[in-house]
């Protein structure tokens, strides 16, 4: 690619010609403020904070120019911190707090606020701007996320991450001038409105305008009550985000310090929902050779993503019928806890409480869908993201970093590599490969790391050959991640264009590991690091590790075969790993023709 030369704070830079002034700056080691700043996502110069005095060949450039959009040029010569460049960017920075509701002790993002911490670098100790203040609107009606107006500073971030990378647009600027907020249309609530609750949103705000709905506390009283048994289950992804919560670099894996920590907090027992990873392979692989021998409805698409699930029924419900019918691993988990777990153990399972915690936002709404329950019983009772636990266990003062490493219990915490990358895209396809190839071709295959399906690029496809009732079949597969992707997808599908046999579909971008209840990665870190990458990697290197890497292998799992649900999609198997979904209404009127009528 053609280079461009120039110089910042009379540093010589050579960059590609394709750079803004602000990534040449940082390729220099010259850091430039940035809020609503976010890589490939928000570029529009909305908060004034990325100024810089510029010329090129001695023309001075007008203004202040903002280096987020500002292209480098052949000569260009850039000063980034001159009198005139400090005071705008500090006088800016103090008019965005001039509406900002600075309770900042009380925060839920107090410690990783970037608002905070710009304010901090840049020695804002006064607001002298003192009038009118927008009236707050917290909306609260969400199963899983709340929205605070009082927090939002207008960047845009929320609304760019929604439209541009899920697809959807549910955010959007409301009303004008003094009055702007960014709000679903209509007044609608974040429940109201069709939102897939993929969080994506909150992985984008720089403060807390948006968060997820916490249950710290009804969890810490369920582990204070002498009469419950509560049980907790780690998803794959956490273990790659959690360390994040105490300073490690993004991407470390902390599986024995989660076990430790999670013991001393208090919890009956510390089980994996890797287990039923493994398990989910068994149920949705003979699901899937189940459609394929007997023209079944195909696609079949995976449904361990209640982001994705929840899409598909607003979005694209003449697919529902091709979602496979298995709960996710975390609903699979607590239906076993409080069946198989329960009576090995000799506990009342009204008497248990079943926390996940989970990279996602979406695992709460999906953990109080009215099908998660067998018997009137609750499959999961909390659903706990991975910021949360970090608060959880800095509430029990416990020093994470100088824990010991400890294993999960077991029974229900037993996994293979396969069941660790199901937090990665493309992880479930590849543990369903390996345990599929092995049980069609009857041998126990050495190559199993399919490396077509994995990487964060939206869309990848594989085929494979395999004997199916002794006649060698292609097998197409797809592997898709974020809603914008799916939407893509779908469509060729719909349009007679692409013809596969199994999909699997993530609604956030790289899987699970970028969940939107993951620890927040800065703007500015995420120009260096893509944590899509590093957490995914650490999965992959956990898998590498252990002694069985396909879900067929694992022994918990053979053992709960044998003594309990006797063969994959059995009847009990149905009963309770297995559920429904139906098409949703998007929007909350009684006909949606009426509705598509007034928009137009």
């Amino acid at each position: 690619m053609k280079t461009v030369n120039l110089t910042i704070n009379g540093i010589d830079v050579t960059v590609p010609s394709d750079y803004t002034v602000l990534l040449a700056a940082r390729e220099a080691g010259i850091d430039i403020p940035t809020l609503c700043y976010l890589k490939d996502v928000n570029e529009i110069a909305a908060c004034r904070l990325c100024v810089v005095e510029a010329d090129i060949k001695g023309r001075p450039l007008r203004n202040l120019p903002a280096s987020c959009v500002l292209k480098v040029e052949e000569g260009m010569n850039v000063r980034t911190n001159t009198p005139r460049v400090r005071e705008a960017v500090k006088t800016n920075l103090e008019l965005i707090l001039a509406n900002h509701n600075r309770e900042c002790l009380t925060c839920n993002r107090n410690g990783t606020c970037e608002l905070q911490k710009l304010c901090d670098e840049i020695g804002v100790d006064d607001i002298p701007y003192v009038g009118e203040r927008r009236e707050p609107v917290i909306d609260k009606v969400s199963q899983a996320i709340i929205r605070d107006a009082s927090k939002c500073i207008l960047c845009g971030r929320c609304v760019a991450t929604c439209k541009q990378v899920q697809g959807i647009g549910i955010l959007d600027f409301t009303k004008r001038g003094f009055e702007t907020e960014i709000a679903p249309a209509f007044d609608f609530s974040m429940d109201d409105a069709p939102c897939v609750y993929c969080g994506q949103c909150i992985n984008a705000c720089p403060v807390a305008a948006l968060r997820e709905r916490t249950h710290i506390d009804e969890v810490w009283e369920a582990i204070d009550d002498p009469e419950k048994y509560v049980v907790v289950q780690t998803a794959p992804a956490v273990r790659a985000s959690l360390g994040e919560e105490f300073g490690l670099p993004v991407g470390t894996r902390v599986t024995g310090k989660m076990v430790a920590a999670l013991r001393r907090i208090g919890f009956n027992n510390v089980f994996d929902t890797d287990f039923t990873a493994d398990l989910t392979i068994m149920e949705e692989g003979t699901e899937l050779l189940g459609r394929v021998k007997n023209g079944g409805k195909l696609p079949m698409i995976t449904s361990c993503s209640p982001g994705w699930i929840r899409y598909c029924e607003l979005f694209y419900p003449e697919f529902v019928e091709n979602l496979s019918s298995c709960k996710s691993p975390q609903q699979m988990f607590g239906a076993l806890a409080k069946s198989y777990y329960a009576e090995k153990m000799g506990i009342n399972p009204k008497n248990m409480v079943v926390v996940s915690i989970m990279p996602c936002i979406s695992k709460k709404q999906e953990a109080d869908r009215p099908e998660m329950e067998v018997s009137g019983i609750r499959d999961v009772d909390f659903s706990l993201t991975t910021r949360e636990l970090g608060d959880m266990i800095k509430q029990a003062r416990i020093d994470f970093k100088r824990l010991p490493d400890e294993n999960f219990d077991k029974v229900l915490g037993e996994y293979t590599g396969a069941g660790v990358i199901f937090g990665a895209t493309g992880g479930v396809m590849e543990a369903a490969i390996r345990t599929v190839a092995d049980i069609l071709t009857g041998e126990d295959l050495e190559d199993i790391e399919y490396h077509a399906v994995r990487g964060i690029e939206g869309v990848k496809e594989a085929a494979l050959t395999l004997p199916i009732e002794g006649v060698d079949t292609e097998i197409k597969v797809a592997v898709v991640h974020g809603t914008a992707n799916a939407a893509k997808v779908l469509e060729a599908v719909k349009a007679g264009e692409k013809d596969y046999h199994f999909i699997e579909i993530m609604a956030c971008p790289g899987g699970c590991v970028h969940g939107g209840g993951q620890s927040h990665v800065s703007a500015k870190e995420r120009i260096d690091v893509d944590p899509r990458v590093n957490r995914a990697n650490a999965l992959y290197e956990e898998d590498v590790i252990m002694v069985n890497r396909k879900s067929h292998k694992n022994p918990e799992v053979i053992k709960l075969y044998e003594t309990f649900l006797k063969e994959p999609n059995s009847h009990l198997s149905h009963k309770l790993l297995h559920t429904h979904y139906e098409p949703k209404v998007k929007y909350p009127i009684a006909n949606q023709e009426d509705f598509d009528e007034l928009i137009k």
